[in-house]
């Protein structure tokens, strides 16, 4: 699994002009899966994101997670975060998880979100063309691959 993990003071996802998914301070988490994830990488990342100390304490320092500020979650799937561009002009998107394994990772991401004591949790929507806006607080982005990580 890869995230990229963006604090903001908010965010906002739309679908076809509607929208589905708006947080106030917390992170937006653009989620891609690939085909050899499972429900491991699934609990490691989300608690990593979770516990990720990134907001400011009283005295101005990263410090607090996103459970200890109580802050909102919006998270999207996002194929394209496995796009390789080593050859050619045109991504190959073959490290893709396809729907039908990817959906269940991406939906059990979402319930762990759910089942830690933080803000609202919203999401947009698997395979749909969202347009998604931010402001990023900081700005603070940060890039997470369960494949870095040695023993999950």
């Amino acid at each position: 699994m890869r995230a990229i993990v963006q604090r903001v003071s908010e965010a906002e996802v739309k679908i076809d002009g509607i929208s589905v998914g708006k947080i106030e301070k917390g992170f937006l988490v653009l989620l891609g899966i690939t085909h050899e994830d499972t429900e491991k990488e699934v609990t490691w990342l989300a608690n990593k994101i979770k516990g990720l100390r990134v907001f400011e304490d009283e005295e101005g320092k990263m410090n607090l997670g996103l459970d200890e500020i109580k802050g909102d979650i919006l998270i999207v799937s996002q194929f394209t975060l496995y796009g390789n561009c080593i050859k050619g002009k045109r991504p190959s998107f073959t490290e893709a998880g396809r729907p039908e394994m990817a959906i269940p990772l991406y939906e059990s991401f979402i319930e762990k979100f759910k089942s830690f004591e933080i803000g609202k949790v919203e999401t947009g929507k698997f395979g749909a063309d969202m347009k998604v806006s931010l402001i990023n607080d900081g700005p603070v982005t940060l890039i997470l691959d369960t494949k870095d990580v040695k023993n999950l």
